[in-house]
């Protein structure tokens, strides 16, 4: 189905290509639409976003300005992404915790037999290739989670997690390189930035 007119966009017109199906949804500005992406009814992707090829929004779904999903992603209602946060292929993010296809009677299950429940992302972060986030989770900002990695706990700020189930196995910065430790803090080895760890979190060095 190609791109509804009707589909609101901004008037710096984003690009939806004709073999997506958008219709009802909100596209920003200076956002691209890929081919066969689907972005359903409700959805509001904000401006200068990138949807890639074949890529499923769900009803509802947010998307902030600046994110960039990559093909064949799968961002399920209500899932919010905030500014800024990268999508790679494949993704999976989940909705339903307890899924089945039928009731315990064998009837159907309908949108009425179950509540969906979502996985947010916070800014700037990033979700590897074929990583699955089992909602509900929060993803904290600009923490990187591994390709392939399952994540079914919520995720610190800056944290780098890998694994099944994930689990953090290092600190990353917003520039998405490893921490290093250096004289009782961590430290980007490409922007200098500083940050404190205490408790189990990092947290930014504030400068007097």
């Amino acid at each position: 189905m190609s791109a509804n007119s009707k589909t609101p966009v901004s008037a710096a017109a984003a690009r939806i290509d004709p073999s997506a199906d958008v219709t009802g949804a909100t596209i920003g500005a200076g956002s691209s639409v890929w081919h066969l992406a689907q972005v359903r009814e409700g959805a509001e992707v904000g401006q200068n976003c990138v949807i890639g090829r074949g890529v499923y929004i769900g009803s509802g779904v947010t998307v902030d300005d600046g994110c960039k999903i990559q093909n064949y992603a799968l961002v399920y209602e209500p899932a919010r992404l905030e500014r800024g946060v990268f999508v790679g292929p494949a993704v999976v993010f989940t909705n339903d915790t307890y899924p089945r296809a039928v009731n315990p009677d064998g009837s159907p299950k309908s949108a009425s037999d179950w509540t969906p429940v979502g996985v947010t992302v916070r800014q700037g972060a990033s979700i590897g290739a074929r990583a699955t986030c089992v909602a509900p989770v929060v993803i904290g900002r600009w923490a990187t989670v591994a390709a392939g990695a399952v994540v079914t706990r919520d995720v610190p700020d800056f944290a780098l997690v890998a694994g099944v189930p994930a689990r953090r196995i290092g600190w990353v910065g917003p520039a998405g390189l490893p921490l290093e430790y250096r004289d009782q803090v961590w430290v980007c080895p490409r922007t200098g930035a500083r940050f404190i760890e205490s408790e189990g979190a990092l947290k930014e060095e504030t400068r007097a």
